[in-house]
């Protein structure tokens, strides 16, 4: 059984999913801006929603800081840069591959 977890590195606007210590994935992102930045640490994955509605895409990946998410996007050009309002933003394609692979509870780092 795999042993998923995140990390999300901002300074290239990259999640990769990792099978221990392999990265077994890599896409890119969208990330806060300068004033709402996404939040930097450790954190798990409290809940999955299909189509939430509104500006999150095809997906929802709830993280263990309130109010923050992996989600899909309605704006594909956001990918690639900081423009969120902290959350990270995926192609909603990666977005539905991602919550395929990953269960409740993974672990997702968000670093620098």
């Amino acid at each position: 059984m795999p042993n998923y977890r995140i990390i999300v590195d901002l300074s290239d606007h990259r999640l990769y999913l990792l099978d221990g210590d392999r990265v077994v994935r890599g896409f890119p992102v969208g990330t806060g801006t300068i004033v709402n930045q996404t939040p930097q640490g450790e954190y798990t994955i409290v809940n999955k929603q299909p189509n939430p509605g509104g500006p999150f895409g095809a997906f929802w990946m709830g993280l263990s800081k309130p109010h923050y998410g992996i989600h899909g996007t309605n704006d594909p050009s956001s990918i690639g840069k900081s423009v969120s309002h902290g959350c990270i933003r995926m192609y909603n394609q990666d977005v539905l591959a991602l919550s395929k692979l990953v269960p409740l509870h993974t672990r997702v780092t968000i670093r620098p």
